[in-house]
């Protein structure tokens, strides 16, 4: 989700333009060129390269520390890097600016929700997908189930799912978390149903090649089990479920 996240708003700046000089050609343009050091942290966010990210949007808060945006990105980058204190206060200092801005408010809900404020999350998804000029509200409702997994609260994850498949039904990750979700309920027809739908339009992850794999071992399918549990080891070697593969192998022998 944060992908997309940063993906969108990496697109909202795409319009910058590459000159620092204003319109009377007097001097630097501080608010165009705290966009395009915006833009630029925004690209290397994309990367994964976090320092100069925040080497970027550091500068750009000094060129216009009014810039929404830019508190929204670097609170981001604050959050992957660890320092929680930080991300909540530039998240909270760009809805101060913006408080309508629907990826802020759903990169907000997320970080909430990393903290364990499911409720207070919530609150943030919801507000997001009400926001104005959303593109994708079905990446708030899909983030909300996620969270709602985690309490767990099983009947409104799979409630803000479906919203999201109602918006977008091919959407990968709430076709993953249906998958995973029938699994638990032990239906697992309508598990490989929605897995075979995620494969059609998703990248295979480590859960949901193990959803495969528990999936076909549970309907009797083990040819199928087994394809998925080899991808596993090898697509994904070091991942929790592929541990809990190997443990479970042992435990058959």
């Amino acid at each position: 989700m944060k992908e997309l996240c940063i993906a969108v708003l990496a697109a909202l700046l795409a319009g910058c333009v590459t000159t620092e000089t204003d319109q009377s050609g007097k001097g630097p343009d501080l608010k165009e060129a705290a966009r395009i050091n915006t833009q630029l942290g925004v690209d290397y966010m994309r990367k994964g390269e976090l320092d100069l990210a925040l080497e970027k949007l550091e500068k750009a808060l000094k060129q216009d520390p009014d810039l929404a945006m830019a508190h929204s990105a670097v609170a981001f980058v604050y959050a992957r890097k660890g320092d929680n204190e930080r991300a909540e206060d530039h998240y909270k200092e760009a809805l101060s600016l913006n408080d309508e801005d629907p990826f802020t408010l759903n990169n907000f809900g997320v970080f909430l929700c990393g903290q364990g404020k499911t409720e207070k999350a919530d609150k943030y998804f919801m507000r997001a997908i009400k926001a104005k000029d959303y593109a994708t509200p079905e990446a708030a409702w899909a983030n909300a189930g996620v969270c709602a997994r985690r309490v767990p609260d099983v009947d409104k994850a799979e409630a803000d799912f479906r919203e999201a498949l109602k918006l977008n039904p091919q959407f990968p990750e709430a076709l993953a978390q249906m998958a995973w979700l029938c699994l638990q309920k032990k239906d697992y027809l309508r598990a490989r149903a929605f897995l075979q739908r995620f494969e059609a339009v998703g990248r295979p992850t480590a859960e949901t090649l193990w959803i495969g794999a528990q999936t076909e071992r549970k309907l009797g399918d083990m040819m199928a089990a087994r394809s998925y549990e080899r991808r596993l080891k090898t697509e994904f070697p070091d991942a929790d479920q592929t541990y809990q593969l190997m443990k479970q192998a042992g435990g058959r022998q």
